[in-house]
């Protein structure tokens, strides 16, 4: 953390802005205080150097991707509650690879290429259940080891060894309710990739949670243009404009959060980064129009016809709305909420594991962002949504949602499992294709970056460089 808070620099337009306090100066005030690992900053200054606008569109630049970063780290495939049967699987594909989840005849979570010793034909697709994998084209099958255990006219193919025939496997573990892949069969393990997240986020409980949503949709852009769009919250004054500053306070709820003027950025090299949003104070835009707590109050449940909610002495706005919030999530979810954090019932935060993963641990925020190519194209990518909420205190939950894809024309907002997250991301999207437009078209060829605001952006690049041309090629 930079020894100076940031400052914030004012526009015209927004002449007399006044920055809010600093994010861990509120946590103090909280009822019910931060997991540990939000008490935590890490940041410092990092490199000014321009980012090539090239990486963002290059085929050459997408190869080396493919060899050095998508076959050798570790992605989410999937949630353990997607699985729990033997013989249930999940396919996940990464540009040309294409690898199987299962949960194998033990129990236990197993996963192997998604190709046929035969012939090479992808065996499933998708999601699903099967007592065997069989192979649609010639019928050779595999049990759920991965073992091949029937083969037609085996009598043509003796120059096999049938006995030794086996489905490659793939470095496969779990975290908190999280199924991870990596192609690297010599890779580092999942523990040691993780990093700082574990300790961050076990407080959260989140393995106790189901998938509740799962919408995805092909977007015209670079995977790491989609991606970079929510690690920074720079954005949030322009593209989402009129949701901060004119007042909508009713219909959105945003003006008493500050999603905008202070929000507090760190990074733990190599491969985890955070934003750190705080709910129950006003957007630094508009905070000349919510002076004292009572009015952060009264502006939230203007959203809510009826209730009228008078602070009790010494109470922020923070604590009793994250206490309302205790409430209406607890009795909705069949949950006790009663030792949750402030923080964890109004504020959103989000953690990125490098390279495409980010996870909002808050139980008001419960979303997953995954991110990547679609198939061998660097200029569109798939673009998915997840929601997890809790699990209900007697183990119960619905059946988590199978991946609904959206259509190229179709808005986020026609989905209402989505809630309010739908319209803002259709505020974000359309940034996509303009994006990937202009960094085509830039005669500058390159993508500069604030030196705080978007330095996740920036400890990205340079642990991608660091997978693409060794430790020593990023800066510090």
């Amino acid at each position: 953390m930079p020894k100076d808070k940031p400052a914030f620099s004012q526009t015209p337009r927004f002449a007399s802005l006044v920055p809010k306090p600093w994010v861990q100066d509120l946590y103090p005030n909280d009822a019910k205080q931060p997991p540990p690992g939000l008490l935590n900053e890490s940041s410092d200054n990092l490199a000014t150097t321009d980012i090539p606008a090239e990486r963002y569109w290059s085929h050459e630049w997408h190869k080396m991707e493919v060899d050095h970063v998508w076959r050798k780290t570790w992605q989410v495939t999937c949630r353990i509650e997607e699985i729990p049967n033997d013989g249930d699987f999940v396919v996940y594909d990464i540009v040309d690879d294409s690898v199987i989840v299962v949960r194998s005849s033990t129990g236990d979570i197993k996963a192997f290429t998604n190709s046929c010793l035969h012939r090479g034909t992808s065996i499933v697709d998708g999601a699903g259940s099967v007592e065997e994998f069989r192979c649609p084209y010639h019928g050779w099958s595999y049990n759920l080891d991965g073992q091949l255990t029937s083969l037609p006219a085996a009598w043509d193919f003796s120059h096999l060894n049938i006995d030794e025939l086996q489905l490659p496997t793939v470095q496969v573990d779990t975290w908190a309710g999280f199924v991870f892949i990596n192609l690297d069969p010599e890779c580092s393990t999942l523990d040691e990739y993780l990093g700082v997240l574990p300790d961050h986020l076990n407080d959260f409980n989140i393995d106790n949670r189901y998938k509740a949503v799962h919408v995805s949709k092909v977007v015209p852009c670079n995977w790491k243009v989609a991606q970079e769009a929510f690690i920074e919250g720079y954005h949030v004054a322009e593209t989402h404009f009129e949701k901060t500053l004119e007042g909508k306070i009713a219909a959105s709820g945003a003006a008493v959060s500050n999603y905008d003027t202070s929000i507090q950025y760190d990074y733990w090299k190599p491969h985890v980064t955070r934003m750190n949003m705080l709910g129950g104070i006003p957007s630094g835009y508009i905070s000349d129009q919510l002076k004292t707590e009572q009015a952060i109050v009264d502006a939230y449940f203007a959203r809510k016809p009826g209730d009228t909610v008078t602070l009790a002495k010494g109470q922020t706005a923070r604590s009793l709305i994250a206490e309302h919030n205790r409430k209406i999530w607890g009795k909705s979810h069949n949950v006790d909420l009663s030792a949750a954090s402030d923080a964890e019932m109004i504020d959103q935060i989000q953690y990125t594991l490098f390279p495409n993963f980010t996870v909002w641990p808050t139980i008001v925020a419960p979303l997953v962002y995954r991110f990547r190519p679609d198939g061998d194209d660097p200029n569109h990518s798939i673009f998915e949504i997840w929601m997890l909420l809790p699990i209900a205190d007697d183990g119960s939950h619905p059946t988590p949602m199978t991946e609904l894809r959206l259509d190229e024309d179709q808005l986020w907002s026609s989905i209402p499992e989505l809630g309010g997250y739908g319209p803002v991301i259709d505020q974000d999207t359309p940034n996509f294709p303009r994006i990937q437009k202009g960094l085509k078209a830039s005669k500058k060829g390159a993508v500069s970056l604030a030196n705080y605001q978007e330095n996740r952006i920036r400890v990205f690049h340079d642990t991608l460089e660091m997978y693409l041309f060794g430790p020593d090629s990023s800066p510090q």
